[in-house]
C-alpha cells in the first residue's frame, strides 16, 4: 500500500510541487514563501490546491493535488469535496464514505483514510495545530486501542470542541460585565454593545448547535458509524481477496485432477447452481445472527468516542443557552425598569395636565374681570383683589380635588 501510495504522488505530481519536512520550522518557512501561490489559487477556484499529508508514521509533506485527483484516489464523489471548498462556507460536517472520512469542522478540513490525513493547507491557526498535535501523537502515542481514523477523528473533534468551548467563555467574560452595568445604567452605548454581542452569540449558537446535531446524528445511525470504520473494512478485504485467491488456486488444482475422471462422476451446471445457492442461504442465516453483534462490537469505539465529545458540545450548547436567558433576564428587568420611568412620566404629566387646567381657569376669570364693563365689584377699591383671592382659593381647591379623584381611581401611587 506505501509503495502504492508513494508511486501515486510521485507519478500525478511534479516534483516541485513537493516537500518532505519531517519539523516545524522549515514547514512554516514553506507556508510563508507558499502563501501567494495559495492565495492566487482560493482566488481561482479550480485547478490544484495545496495539502498536507499525514501518514501514520506522523510524517508529512505538503503537496498540490487537483480536485480529480482526489476523486480517483479516495473514491469521492464531486459534492462531498465541494466541502472542502475555502471558497464557499459550509456547515459542519463529518460524511463516511467507501474509503475515506470526510470532515468538515470550522477551520478543519479534511479527508481520512485509513492510511492517511489529507489536510487542506491554510495559514488558520486551527491546521497548524492539529497537523503538529497529530503528528506528535501518532509519533509519541504508539499504544493506543483506536484505529489511524478514529485517532485523526477524535483530534478535529478535539480541537473544534475546544475552540468552541473557548469561544464560548471569551463571550461570556466579556458580556457579563456589560449586562450589569446595563442593568445599572441604560444608555445608547451599553445597548449597542449588548446587541453587537447578541449577534456574535447567536452566530457561535449556530456552530455550536450544528456541531451537536452532527455528532448525535452519526451516533443514532449505526450504518454511518460502520462506514466509517475504514481500518476494518480495509482489513475485511484484503482477507476476502487473500480467501479468493485461494480458493481460486485451490479450484483450479481440483479441476486439474479430475479431469480425466468419468463423464458419470461429472457436476451438472444446474447441480452447481443448486448448492452455491443453498450454501449462500445458509451462510446469510448464519450472517444475519452473528451480523448485529460483529457491527456492534466495531462501531462500539467510535460510539463511545463520539458520545465523550457530545457531552463536551452539549456542555458548552448549555452554556450558551444560560448566557441567553441571562440576557434575556436582563431584557425583562430593562424592560420592567423603562415602564417603570414611563409610568411616572405619564404621572408627571397629569400632574403637569391638572396644574396646566387650573391656571387656565384662573386666568380665564382674571382675564374676564379685567375687562372695562360695568359691575358692582368695581365700586369697591379693594374688589377686584377679592375676586382674585376667591378664584384663587377656588382653583386650588380644584387642583386638590383632582389629585383625590385620580389616586381614587389609582391613576396615580397612593
Amino acid at each position: 500500500m506505501d509503495e502504492t501510495q508513494d508511486h501515486y504522488y510521485s507519478s500525478s505530481l511534479p516534483e516541485s510541487s513537493l516537500s518532505h519536512d519531517g519539523g516545524g520550522r522549515s514547514y512554516f518557512n514553506g507556508q510563508i514563501n507558499r502563501g501567494t501561490a495559495i492565495s492566487g489559487l482560493k482566488k481561482r477556484g479550480h485547478g490544484s490546491r495545496s495539502w498536507i499529508k499525514i501518514g501514520q508514521d506522523g510524517n508529512f509533506q505538503t503537496v498540490t493535488l487537483d480536485k480529480a485527483t482526489i476523486m480517483r484516489y479516495c473514491s469521492l464523489p464531486s459534492r462531498d469535496l465541494r466541502l472542502l471548498d475555502p471558497m464557499f462556507i459550509y456547515p459542519s460536517t463529518i460524511l463516511g464514505r467507501e474509503k475515506a472520512i470526510v470532515v468538515n469542522l470550522e477551520q478543519i478540513r479534511c479527508i481520512i483514510t485509513a492510511d492517511e490525513v489529507i489536510l487542506m493547507n491554510s495559514l488558520d491557526g486551527s491546521v497548524g495545530q492539529y497537523r503538529l498535535e497529530l503528528c506528535n501523537r501518532l509519533q509519541n502515542e504508539k499504544a493506543d486501542d483506536l484505529p489511524f481514523e478514529f485517532r485523526a477523528l477524535e483530534l478535529a473533534l478535539e480541537l473544534t470542541c475546544t475552540s468552541l468551548d473557548a469561544q464560548v467563555n471569551e463571550l461570556e467574560m466579556e458580556i457579563y460585565p456589560v449586562l450589569d452595568e446595563l442593568a445599572s445604567s441604560i444608555s445608547t452605548l451599553n445597548l449597542e454593545r449588548v446587541r453587537r454581542f447578541k449577534g456574535h452569540l447567536l452566530a457561535l449558537t449556530q456552530r455550536v448547535q450544528k456541531v451537536r446535531d452532527e455528532i448525535e446524528h452519526l451516533m443514532d445511525d449505526d450504518g454511518d458509524m460502520a462506514e466509517m470504520c475504514l481500518t476494518e473494512k480495509k482489513r475485511r478485504s484484503d482477507t476476502c481477496t487473500f480467501n479468493d485467491c485461494f480458493q481460486t488456486r485451490a479450484s483450479g488444482r481440483l479441476i486439474s485432477k479430475s479431469a480425466p475422471a468419468s463423464p458419470e462422476r461429472t457436476i451438472s451446471g444446474v447441480q452447481m447452481l443448486q448448492r452455491a445457492f443453498s450454501s449462500i442461504g445458509n451462510s446469510s442465516k448464519h450472517g444475519s445472527s452473528m451480523g448485529s453483534s460483529d457491527n456492534g462490537e466495531r462501531i462500539e469505539p467510535l460510539e463511545m468516542l463520539l458520545e465523550a465529545y457530545f457531552i463536551v458540545i452539549d456542555n458548552t450548547l448549555n452554556t450558551i443557552l444560560s448566557l441567553k436567558e441571562y440576557i434575556d433576564d436582563t431584557e425583562d428587568f430593562i424592560n420592567i425598569k423603562l415602564g417603570n420611568i414611563q409610568n411616572q412620566l405619564i404621572q408627571f404629566e397629569l400632574l403637569l395636565t391638572a396644574a396646566t387646567l387650573v391656571a387656565a381657569v384662573f386666568a380665564a376669570v382674571a382675564g374676564v374681570f379685567g375687562m372695562n364693563f360695568e359691575t358692582t365689584v368695581f365700586d369697591y377699591p379693594s374688589g377686584f383683589h377679592w375676586v382674585l383671592v376667591i378664584t384663587g382659593i377656588a382653583c386650588i381647591a380644584l387642583y386638590f380635588a383632582l389629585l383625590f379623584y385620580f389616586r381614587y381611581k389609582k391613576v396615580l401611587a397612593a
